[in-house]
């Protein structure tokens, strides 16, 4: 009768841990799987969609700790959850790159008009930086302290312009135009300052 015991548990134990052996085997299966997927595409989530990489990662990050406490219950059951966060991340990514698509496409075509213009306005303003500078007294309605913010934003306007040019040469061209915009932004109170009437 011992002995007969003894050997049930001997199959017991081994049932047990073949059992065990198969969950883990099936555990570490499907994290593989979901980790492969969401490798794929990981470069491109930090750019495109950083907040919802850093949740998968989180719940990617929990799973393995379970497979690590060998909790392959929690494994299988929660991998599905993170397979469909995958999946939303995927979703994100591609949204991002049509937005970023968008952007450049609509960065090129303002740029296209602010690369005339920009410069123009710098001309000008300097134009008329040059004329009062040679003078020896400024003329009515122009101040010292307003002609010495007209030139500070002038040095300002060039600045931007000098960025935003070297920027869209590099391939920055969203954020090029951004400051290209900014320094446009600077001609209208420029001109006023200085009296600069309008063409």
């Amino acid at each position: 009768m011992k002995r007969y015991n003894i050997v049930l548990g001997v199959i017991a134990a081994t049932l047990i841990a073949t059992g065990c052996s198969q969950q883990k085997s099936n555990a570490t299966k499907v994290l593989e799987s979901v980790e492969s997927s969401l490798a794929e595409i990981k470069d491109d989530a930090k750019r495109y969609a950083p907040e919802g990489l850093k949740g998968v990662e989180a719940q990617l990050s929990r799973l393995n700790a379970s497979l690590e406490n060998k909790d392959y219950d929690d494994v299988i059951a929660g991998t599905p959850q993170l397979s469909k966060a995958v999946d939303s991340l995927k979703s994100a990514v591609a949204a991002g790159k049509e937005q970023a698509r968008a952007a450049l496409a609509a960065a090129n075509t303002e740029w296209e008009s602010l690369s005339v213009e920009v410069p123009k306005m710098v001309e000008t303003i300097q134009a008329r930086v040059d004329e009062l500078d040679a003078k020896k007294r400024l003329p009515w309605g122009v101040s010292k302290e307003e002609f010495a913010s007209a030139k500070s934003g002038l040095d300002s306007m060039k600045s931007l312009w000098s960025e935003a040019s070297k920027e869209f040469q590099s391939g920055d061209k969203v954020e090029a135009v951004e400051k290209a915009k900014s320094a446009k932004g600077l001609n209208a109170e420029i001109r006023e300052q200085l009296k600069i009437k309008e063409a």
